[in-house]
């Protein structure tokens, strides 16, 4: 308490009292007349600065470091609390009234406070002031009694110096603080009158001595608080600090014996179990060495069983070497003796150990996999040699014409034609017992030596470098042959010719077969890739077949990898053998599925084989389009069997190579039309309109033209199989698009063609248009799915036969370009007559589109339309017979008005030159017809012209006058002479009869006198009464 007391003397709050209070003066005492109070310049100005604030987290590592202690403190206060309840209460009073101020007491208080008590004092808080406790003192009355003292509450100190943001620079805080204290007083007399010490109002704050000693009192309260916690907090402290010197001082003890405990073990092994351990790593380092030795001498034997197997490698004798290899893994496994042939030295066998893993190992399961790939590639040779060997048997032992009738026959069964002949076994599925017997060895030396993933790489690729080989073997050198380029070579020091240049020669070289040449090619081409590629899907088959009996099974013994040491943990690298060895995982039947994928495989070859195909037609394009037209369809037909068979085989449609021949099949068609054409205005041109021999083969185009309406031609379908030798020509004729070879002759008989029992004389070009007909349906017949182009083609050529016909008879154009001195009527006979044969040959033509072709009606309409256009073309032609000899009756009735008929001559009987004109030009014209047209079409032309001939002869007649008998006897042998002469036509025998009932009825000068003279008187008034009646009639 002594302590506490000289505490209180010399704490901080006495230092700040006034000057007043530390002196005993009295602070309202006035002042000396000799003390000059401070005035503001005395004071030196005071510069405020901002007190930095302390985050809470500061002291974060402090409260945690004491929160041991004040658990330790919490727990040791609880104790205390505990044992005081079990004491007898002390006679101690607990103050209810508020203590009074500690500033005016303290000297009353210096010598009577004892003690204070601890025992219900909590850790002071800064809560409100009614929960703050409450400390009881003991006050003693006299000398050897203590009074009770307690320590002012802290409800005493105001709140503003609790607050959480409390800042003294802040003006509103000290404001509060110095009670609104003015810091320095203004000097007297300052504002004109003195201010008068102790007078009420603001007070100065450097002569506030109330303020600073309750400024003293507010710090006294909160030390004693602060002092009466640590005093209640010391007594558990102190325990805790004792409990752990006596924890140190127990630590020392149990360090100390178990030292001791540590140096009597050691004593202990060195003098028991030190020696009984030399002795058992003896044992072991003896045992281990023994098995070293036996791993080092199996080490040695696989060493020279290595050395072997590569001699059997180098001598070619892979299987020997297989076995061999297959002995080392197992030697090297530790599941086997030595390899066979080596036999042991030593009494009794050794143990073998997995050498698997080991590094004296490392450069050996090198070796040896380098080893295992060379017996696997010489199996890999043998097997690649086998299936091409075989290959090339097959491709070269089946002809080309039973592939190519082997496609006929599937494709004729893809479109619905079933032939009744049954079909053969086909070659490419017989597989020959020795080729399977050395496939099924070779797999398993692959399988054995791991292989077969390899081998069946290296068979794809060596399968397509064979496709590429067998459309290279028919086609032609690549290089210069002839003597000038050899020479040319030569002279510049032997050039070695690039790829583009050896490109270059090829196509050039291709251009330059001959069609037959050509044809050949492809068909040895097509024939040859076809049958490689179904003999290739048929050998995958028979390698699928053998690998899945012997896939699944379980490898041989021999048959481990050493190149990977088995997955179980073992004590030394030296063990003995370890119960199930992991063998290499067997090759898979998805993996070898995947290698050998037929689809993938062939359809790897029919593009590699279309691109390379492609390329051929491309660079023949032009002699390919401009060929005949049998080559033609039958390039189409091998080019369309050789895709349909690439799409079977491999369901690619190969685009490329369909793509090409239609852009072929185009230019053909159209060029084709255009030839046609071109053909048919030359020989119009040249036509002079003269009758021509039917021949046999004409006649036959035109049979196939007839029968083709209703049934297929079988001498057309022939020309599409291209196994068969084409003859390279048209309907009969040898001509090479449109050019024909040698001039028909005129023949002594003149044969005409018949449709349906009508026969026709044709003419030149009307033979052309007959084989060009023949030919387009021929065209149609080889190529069904060019029918609407090659049938607009077709009626094009229709129209244009018929326009050029018009022009060159019915405009005479054949006079300035035929070289003719005018248009007969033979011509215009033979021209009806050709139009009359296309007109009836167009319906059968129709009939055979309409068979070919699905949904034609616009074409079929289309025919129509064309033989409305030639059946108005030949009525132009009968109406110009009819205007040619009405004209040249005119001109004779012209004639004959200018005869005298009067006039005497010396023949009576003689005919007139009119007449007897008249008479042969018709009888020529009825000949003309009789030869050329039918009878129908001869009395529809002669009907109109002999009502031309009545009309105008029988009108001049009428015109004529005649005054003698003898001039109307003239005119009557000439109508006899027109009777005699043309009696027989029919038709004429009516123009007689009316010409002689005019000329009969015609009256003369003589019989009109002696008429007047008979009748007179009456005759004469009655004549001149009837004549204005027959005039008006």
């Amino acid at each position: 308490m002594h302590l506490e007391l000289t505490h209180r003397f010399t704490a901080i709050s006495t230092l700040l009292q006034p000057p007043i209070s530390r002196t005993g003066l009295n602070p309202n005492a006035p002042t000396s007349t000799g003390f000059k109070p401070p005035s503001a310049k005395d004071i030196p100005p005071v510069t405020l600065t901002n007190i930095p604030h302390v985050d809470s987290s500061v002291f974060r590592p402090y409260l945690n470091q004491a929160g041991s202690l004040y658990d330790a403190f919490r727990r040791a206060k609880e104790s205390n609390h505990s044992i005081q309840h079990r004491r007898p209460p002390a006679t101690s009073k607990i103050s209810d009234t508020p203590p009074t101020p500690l500033i005016g007491s303290f000297s009353r208080r210096q010598g009577s406070v004892s003690s204070i008590s601890r025992t219900d004092v909590e850790s002071p808080s800064l809560g409100s002031p009614g929960e703050r406790p409450h400390v009881a003192r003991k006050v003693s009355g006299g000398q050897g009694r203590r009074a009770p003292f307690s320590v002012t509450p802290l409800s005493t100190i105001p709140s503003v110096y609790f607050e959480p943001d409390f800042r003294l620079e802040n003006p509103r805080t000290f404001d509060i603080v110095s009670e609104r204290a003015e810091i320095v007083r203004p000097p007297a007399g300052t504002s004109g009158t003195a201010v008068v010490p102790g007078t009420p109002g603001r007070k100065a704050l450097a002569s506030n001595a109330i303020l600073q000693e309750k400024l003293s009192w507010y710090m006294d309260t909160v030390e004693m608080h602060l002092i009466s916690s640590i005093s209640t907090a010391s007594t558990s402290f102190f325990a805790a600090l004792g409990s752990l010197r006596e924890l140190h001082l127990e630590a020392a003890e149990s360090v100390a014996k178990i030292k001791k405990l540590r140096g009597d073990l050691a004593e202990l092994d060195n003098k028991m179990a030190v020696g009984g351990l030399k002795i058992v790593t003896a044992r072991r380092r003896r045992e281990n060495m023994r098995s070293l030795a036996n791993a080092v001498q199996q080490l040695r034997d696989v060493v020279e069983a290595v050395a072997r197997c590569e001699d059997q490698a180098e001598k070619g004798n892979i299987e020997d070497a297989l076995d061999g290899l297959a002995m080392v893994e197992s030697l090297i496994a530790g599941e086997s003796d030595a390899p066979t042939g080596q036999p042991h030295d030593r009494e009794e066998p050794a143990a073998l150990y997995d050498l698997r893993g080991i590094k004296a190992l490392e450069s050996a399961d090198h070796d040896i996999a380098m080893l295992r790939r060379r017996i696997g590639k010489g199996f890999e040779t043998r097997f690649l040699e086998v299936l091409l060997t075989d290959l090339r048997k097959h491709v070269d032992s089946v002809p080309s014409k039973t592939t190519f009738q082997r496609w006929d026959k599937t494709s004729q069964r893809s479109r619905g034609h079933h032939d009744r002949t049954p079909s053969a076994f086909p070659a490419y599925l017989q597989m020959d017992d020795r080729v399977r017997s050395a496939l099924r060895s070779n797999l398993e030396g692959l399988a054995q030596a791991g292989s077969i993933m390899p081998a069946a790489m290296a068979f794809r690729e060596a399968a397509l470098r064979e496709v590429k080989a067998l459309i290279k073997r028919p086609l032609p050198s690549s290089s210069d042959d002839d003597v000038e380029s050899t020479m040319s070579a030569s002279t510049q020091g032997g050039r070695h010719l690039t790829q583009q240049d050896k490109s270059s020669i090829l196509a050039r070289n291709l251009r330059a077969l001959d069609l037959e040449d050509a044809e050949n090619m492809l068909k040895q081409m097509y024939s040859n890739v076809g049958e490689a590629l179904r003999r290739l899907g048929t050998q995958v088959k028979v390698l699928l077949d053998v690998t899945s009996s012997f896939v699944s099974r379980r490898p041989p013994s021999g048959v481990k990898s050493p190149l990977s040491p088995p997955s179980v943990v073992r004590d030394d690298y030296m063990s003995g053998p370890v119960p199930g060895i992991i063998v290499r995982t067997p090759v898979q039947q998805e993996d070898i599925q995947q290698a050998l994928d037929m689809s993938s495989l062939l359809g790897q070859a029919v593009d590699i084989a279309q691109s390379q195909i492609t390329k051929i037609l491309k660079a023949r394009s032009e002699q390919s389009t401009h060929s005949p037209m049998p080559q033609f369809v039958r390039y189409f037909h091998l080019n369309r069997m050789f895709a349909d068979e690439c799409e079977a085989v491999s369901g690619r449609s190969g685009q490329a190579l369909k793509t090409i021949v239609n852009i072929h099949i185009k230019d053909f068609v159209s060029q084709f039309g255009q030839a046609l054409m071109q053909e048919l205005v030359q020989s119009m041109d040249k036509d002079r309109w003269e009758a021509r021999d039917c021949g046999e083969h004409d006649s036959q185009t035109l049979d196939r033209i007839l029968e083709a309406s209703t049934k297929e031609i079988d001498s057309w379908t022939k020309s599409c199989l291209v196994w068969e030798k084409g003859e390279g020509r048209l309907n009969g004729d040898t001509r090479i698009n449109g050019e024909i070879n040698g001039a028909n002759s005129q023949k002594d008989r003149t044969r005409s063609a018949s449709i349906d029992e009508q026969k026709f004389i044709l003419t030149d070009s009307t033979l052309v248009v007959l084989r060009s007909i023949g030919n387009f349906e021929q065209l149609i017949t080889g190529i069904p799915s060019m029918t609407q182009e090659i049938t607009s083609l077709l009626l094009e050529y229709l129209r244009l036969f018929n326009s050029r016909c018009q022009q060159l008879v019915l405009g005479a154009g054949a006079t300035k370009i035929a070289g003719l001195k005018n248009i007969t009527t033979k011509h215009l006979a033979l021209s009806s007559q050709a139009l009359s044969f296309i007109t009836a040959l167009t319906p059968h033509i129709r009939e055979f589109i309409r068979r070919h072709t699905s949904g034609a009606g616009q074409l079929m309409i289309e025919f129509d339309k064309v033989r409305r256009l030639y059946q108005e073309h030949q009525y132009g032609v009968h109406d110009k017979f009819v205007e040619i000899m009405s004209g040249r009756a005119s001109a004779h009735v012209a004639a004959m008005k200018k005869i005298n008929w009067d006039v005497p001559i010396k023949d009576p009987q003689a005919i007139n030159p009119y007449m007897e004109t008249l008479v042969k030009e018709t009888l020529t014209l009825h000949k003309v017809l009789s030869k050329f047209l039918p009878e129908m079409t001869i009395k529809m032309i002669m009907d109109p012209v002999f009502n031309s001939y009545q009309e105008q002869l029988g009108k001049g007649f009428q015109d004529v006058g005649v005054k003698t008998s003898a001039g109307k006897s003239r005119m009557m042998h000439d109508i006899e002479f027109l009777q005699s002469r043309m009696g027989k036509l029919e038709g004429s025998v009516e123009i007689s009869q009316y010409l002689l009932e005019i000329v009969k009825n015609k009256p003369t000068a003589q019989e009109a006198e002696k008429t007047s003279l008979s009748t007179e008187p009456i005759a004469a008034s009655d004549i001149q009464a009837e004549n204005p009646s027959e005039g008006k009639a």
